[in-house]
């Protein structure tokens, strides 16, 4: 099986991607905190894996890229998607659980809400784990958070104090993409496995899906699954998204990516990129070229490494002199470029997603 295993950075200069609501205590009752992980050394702001599949999936929904985004249904307080991996790209790609109420009146209620007539029928409970994964993102070193204070005075009278944390520094994240898992949906009776129910499997047989008896699977044609993976990393390359843009305006498109297609799902680069005694981001060339040797029977593709010029010109100029003599083939690019390389490797190698 193949994976498409990656390490990203998002410059974050004076940012607060990902807030947890109001601190009780502060100063002021509406001071509005960030997320962040205590230590002894500092504080390292981070942002929520949740949060950065959120943002990847309203990029999807919104940008050209042709995704299929899956309706959302609400019992109460049970939410869920259609679960149709077969129809909904994000059911396919970003996983679900899909476990209706059967009491008498849930049933009812769906039978007469219009919100539920396109819905898949849904004969027993259905999971899929996410074949698309990623890490917390993390500050690569501990930050001091700052506390910024403001009014609103617009109005007549006492003004209105109102404060929020922010912070300068850059995140670091791990992905990974299953690609055997893409585009290949179990129907075995195991939590996690059961992706298709009897009428999805029903769906799958009318549509014609590759029938894989001794993984007691179905699969989508080999197009099908490469376009889902396609716009997938077009959505990554184009990501937008976080918290208190109105004030910091962060792009959180990654201004460093590492990535290449593995045998394995174990991550090769997450060591390679470490910092600074200023917080800075440094590249470990060592680490990069032990990885390259130990893992080079496990290296389907080459190394794509995307770098926006002007971001760490000094790091990477010491990565260009490096891939010169690397034990592996490393094409660096801007990191759109990096995207549609891989992308155009993964359509001239359709086997990968075997």
């Amino acid at each position: 099986m193949a994976f498409v295993t990656g390490l990203l950075l998002i410059d974050a200069p004076a940012s607060a991607l990902n807030n947890l609501g109001n601190i009780p205590g502060a100063r002021t009752d509406n001071t509005v905190g960030v997320k962040m992980i205590k230590t002894r050394e500092g504080a390292y702001p981070y942002v929520s894996a949740q949060a950065f599949r959120y943002w990847l999936r309203t990029t999807l929904e919104k940008g050209n890229f042709g995704w299929k985004a899956a309706p959302i249904f609400r019992e109460k307080k049970v939410a869920y998607t259609d679960a149709n991996p077969i129809k909904w790209w994000d059911d396919d790609l970003f996983g679900y659980m899909r476990a209706p109420s059967k009491r008498a009146d849930a049933v009812a209620a769906r039978a007469a809400a219009e919100e539920y007539a396109e819905a898949t029928p849904t004969t027993d409970t259905v999971t899929r784990v996410s074949p698309f994964r990623v890490s917390t993102l993390v500050s690569i070193a501990p930050v001091q958070i700052t506390e910024d204070f403001g009014v609103m005075s617009r109005h007549e009278g006492d003004p209105v104090p109102h404060e929020h944390q922010f912070y300068r520094t850059t995140l670091k994240g791990l992905f990974s993409l299953d690609l055997h898992a893409a585009g290949t949906f179990s129907y075995r009776k195991k939590t996690g496995f059961r992706n298709l129910d009897d009428e999805r499997v029903k769906q799958a047989q009318e549509r014609g899906l590759e029938a894989l008896e001794a993984e007691k699977s179905y699969r989508l044609p080999a197009d099908d699954r490469t376009q889902r993976v396609a716009a997938l990393f077009e959505g990554m390359a184009h990501l937008e998204g976080g918290a208190k843009q109105t004030i910091h305006y962060t792009d959180v498109s990654p201004a460093l990516v590492i990535m290449a297609v593995t045998k394995g799902g174990n991550h090769i680069f997450g060591h390679v990129i470490g910092a600074n005694g200023k917080g800075l981001p440094v590249v470990k060339t060592e680490a990069l070229e032990e990885a390259l040797t130990i893992f080079a029977d496990e290296l389907l593709s080459p190394v794509y490494v995307g770098w926006v010029q002007g971001y760490l010109d000094e790091e990477r100029a010491k990565l260009e002199a490096f891939a010169a003599t690397a034990p592996k083939p490393i094409q660096i690019s801007h990191p759109r470029e990096a995207y549609q390389s891989l992308i155009q490797d993964l359509k001239n190698n359709p086997h990968w997603l075997d």
